[in-house]
């Protein structure tokens, strides 16, 4: 049976059902992303970001409606990932505005927050764009308001607004001619509608499994009993010997033969390796470490029993730096490319990019690292660059600046062109007037056959994607590589840039620049590995 209001306990439960409902459709909203490429992100993205709020709202008081509202909001706001993310997460910022002034909601109430959060997330928007997640949601409020004019019960306000706002996500392709071409309706809409269908399954009575990882549910410890690896294995390699790339991926590769495949994480930055998996034996796996360096912060958790052992040491990095006046956060994605950023003048690299937006909890937590008065903040990415303001908004105790890359090539240049001198502001200013000069290409592979940009594209087939699209379709990698920087260079250019990918042998990437000067002659042609994944090639023309 419905209820005829909802109080913080039942509020807690609709918003945890709503998450994973959403964690359960994330990889079908993946595939709705309009550019066909290996990593869509949408609904992860969007699922990081509501389960970072649902874990949250595990931990406090679910009769304190106070208490509920700050966990869904913070929770959200800062495991925020992706412009899709970030949007939800202003979504339920604006919501728990009016909410958590209630004891219980009505439908007044709840047209009351609908409009709240509707107006926040388009002013977090600075160009907002219908046929998107905010028409969605601006849909719901109007439909709101609507019902609620005309007193029905909440069953009925609640059925017939997520009926309305799925009219309006049907409609999306209507309103952006890209999601048509591409025969899809708006990702981050239909991420919106999960979360909201799986909320309204609550309300209605539904029966839902509402535990979450790591929260101590009956389910979750039948599930242990059975679980395949045992050892949850984290810790950290001070690195003594020379670890090259060939010698990661044969790390990783004796990893993942010893433990979980998809839970096995390798990173290095700054001579520190950070190593995570699941697996049955940690003492092989300690071993093997052990030929690359000195062991630092390991962490061994049973799975079945929850016991954990813990060798604690204060690493190197840990050591505060020098403090500076100005400090640069890039994202990176790649050890060659890292490596670039290093020697620009980056002083932390955040592990992220197309593959894996970070957080705007991740970005704090750089940021928080930094021994200086101004931190300027290299997104490098366009789908991050709302999560980067958002950190700007929750820095206190210095000043952090974003300046909005959209790609690898416009976080170099930007580097390039820092002028110890000048103030933090001044630099960002001229950082923001360069990067305009950069002209940016990425080249990789569709996951599936689609029609957009007017070129059909078959499943296999590579693509050169442009900073307003995708420039070259062809079935060879070298074509399509050759066909997008012709798209690049047509108002001429001094100087290209290619940076190979982990996937390309240098021998090809060599032939590559071989075929460029052919067809570019008096062009300056930069070769440099950047070791990224899922992208052959990321190209500039300056």
């Amino acid at each position: 049976m419905a209820y005829t209001t909802i109080d913080s306990k039942l509020l807690s439960r609709m918003f945890i059902a709503g998450a994973k409902n959403l964690e359960a459709k994330k990889e079908w909203i993946n595939e709705l992303n309009v550019f066909p490429v290996p990593d869509g992100d949408t609904g992860t993205n969007m699922t990081m970001t509501i389960m970072s709020a649902a874990r949250e709202l595990t931990q406090v008081d679910d009769s304190d409606m106070k208490a509920v509202c700050k966990a869904m909001s913070s929770g959200s706001l800062r495991g925020a990932r992706g412009n899709s993310g970030v949007i939800l997460s202003q979504l339920i910022r604006g919501f728990t505005k009016i909410v958590k002034t209630k004891d219980a909601l009505t439908v007044e109430d709840l047209n009351e927050a609908f409009d709240k959060a509707v107006e926040t997330a388009y002013k977090a928007v600075m160009k907002p764009k219908e046929g998107t997640i905010l028409t969605v949601a601006k849909g719901g409020a109007d439909k709101a308001k609507e019902l609620a004019a005309q007193n029905v019960d909440m069953e009925t306000f609640i059925r017939e607004v997520i009926l309305y706002m799925d009219e309006v996500l049907d409609k999306t392709p209507d309103m952006l001619p890209v999601l048509k071409q591409a025969g899809v309706v708006d990702s981050g809409g239909q991420g919106l509608m999960q979360a909201l269908k799986g909320a309204q399954d609550v309300f209605l009575g539904k029966e839902v499994d509402l535990s979450l990882d790591g929260d101590g549910s009956a389910e979750e410890d039948e599930e242990e009993e059975n679980v395949k690896f045992v050892y949850d294995t984290k810790f950290d390699v001070l690195l003594t010997k020379n670890f090259n790339i060939k010698t990661e991926q044969d790390f990783t590769k004796y990893l993942e033969s010893i433990g979980d495949k998809a839970k096995v994480t390798v990173y290095e930055q700054d001579e520190v390796l950070e190593v995570s998996l699941l697996t049955n034996d940690p003492g092989l796996v300690l071993q093997k470490a052990l030929l690359y360096g000195e062991l630092h912060d390991v962490v061994v958790t049973n799975l079945r029993t929850k016991d954990k052992t813990i060798t604690k040491t204060k690493k190197e990095e840990e050591i505060p730096m020098e403090h500076k006046d100005i400090a640069f956060v890039a994202v990176s994605v790649g050890d060659g490319l890292s490596e670039i950023f290093k020697g620009l003048g980056a002083d932390y690299i955040i592990a992220g990019g197309q593959t894996m937006n970070p957080s705007t909890e991740d970005i704090l937590n750089a940021v928080e690292k930094l021994n200086a008065d101004h931190v300027i903040v290299l997104p490098n990415n366009k789908n991050i660059i709302l999560a980067a303001n958002q950190a700007q908004s929750l820095v206190t105790d210095k000043k952090l600046h974003v300046v909005p890359t959209k790609t690898i090539p416009q976080g170099i240049t930007a580097l390039i062109n820092f002028m110890p001198d000048l103030s933090a502001e001044e630099n960002v200013e001229t950082m923001i007037s360069e990067i305009t000069n950069v002209k940016s290409g990425e080249v990789t592979y569709a996951v599936r056959d689609t029609q957009i940009d007017g070129k059909d594209i078959k499943q296999g087939d590579y693509m050169g994607i442009g900073d307003a699209g995708i420039l070259a379709v062809n079935p060879d990698k070298e074509a399509t590589s050759i066909e997008m920087l012709r798209e690049m260079l047509k108002d001429g250019a001094e100087l290209i840039s290619v940076y190979y990918g982990q996937d390309v042998a240098e021998e090809e990437a060599q032939s590559l620049v071989s075929k460029i000067n052919e067809f570019f002659p008096g062009v300056d042609v930069e070769l440099q590995y950047g070791g990224q994944p899922i992208y052959y090639y990321i190209m500039s023309a300056e």
